[in-house]
């Protein structure tokens, strides 16, 4: 007879646990569960949803400074989407830099805390690879493969109710393989693809860093989480439904005239 069974068949009991014990067992508990939710938490960030904080006023009245918006990595995005995405070349040079401590940098690698970084931009997408994109028509629109967009319902409107212009800038670009074009939806504050248009760089042909590749984008920005009173789901306009597919496909290089377009 085993000593287990010679307990049980004497009626003895095991030793009640100590009260050392016991803290020792619901801290191992609580270290597993901590320790599951990292791991939960950071795969999620990873694959499924990432939150970022509006730092400029580039979105507005879309977006404006502070808000913390959700951005998912599941599908894809289309023509309209808000999206985040990593600086394609020096689009951010001079920008200030918010740096958080050792605690609020692993919160937020883990995704308890939104990401700070301004190494990433979030802007509207206009045109997607292959597409024409034209400013303006007879009438001021953007026009995209050849359609004019009403671009009302997003562009900003300032306090007194004045809608902003779709662009002062024009220019007529294709977008090439595998690239975006992007702007902002407060043009006037929105330093956006329109505004590389000129940019040299040293291992891409003139204006090319003007459009996003499309491996540095995070994902489509689908709702504002906080502040609490402007949590809402965002959508992507109607309009962009109509758009024609590009005529043709798209160019190994970007297609930009005029020459030498500036902000």
């Amino acid at each position: 007879m085993t000593q287990t069974n010679h307990r049980a068949a004497t009626g003895q009991r095991a030793a009640p646990a100590t009260p050392a014990r016991q803290v020792g067992s619901f801290l191992k508990e609580l270290l597993f569960v901590v320790v599951g939710a990292i791991v939960v938490s950071s795969v999620l960030r990873a694959f499924v949803g990432q939150m970022f904080i509006i730092p400029s006023q580039s979105m507005e009245n879309t977006l404006l400074i502070g808000d913390r918006v959700v951005v998912q990595k599941i599908t894809g995005f289309q023509r309209g989407d808000v999206v985040v995405f990593a600086d394609p070349g020096d689009w951010l040079a001079g920008a200030e830099i918010a740096e958080r401590g050792p605690i609020g940098k692993a919160l937020e690698f883990i995704g308890v805390l939104p990401d700070t970084s301004t190494e990433h931009l979030i802007k509207r997408v206009i045109g997607m690879p292959g597409d024409r994109v034209v400013c303006c028509d007879a009438k001021g629109r953007i026009t995209v493969n050849g359609y004019a967009l009403d671009e009302q319902a997003y562009l900003y409107t300032s306090p007194d109710g004045e809608r902003m212009n779709p662009s002062d800038v024009r220019f007529d670009v294709v977008v090439p393989q595998d690239r975006i074009f992007v702007m902002g939806d407060h043009r006037s504050l929105s330093a956006d693809s329109r505004c590389h248009l000129s940019d040299v760089s040293t291992d891409q042909p003139r204006g090319e860093v003007a459009f996003v590749p499309v491996r540095l984008v995070v994902g489509p920005a689908v709702a504002i989480a906080a502040p609490f009173g402007r949590a809402t789901i965002l959508h992507r306009p109607a309009i962009f439904e109509d758009v024609p597919a590009a005529k043709n496909p798209a160019p190994a290089e970007a297609v930009i005239k005029p020459d030498g377009v500036r902000c």
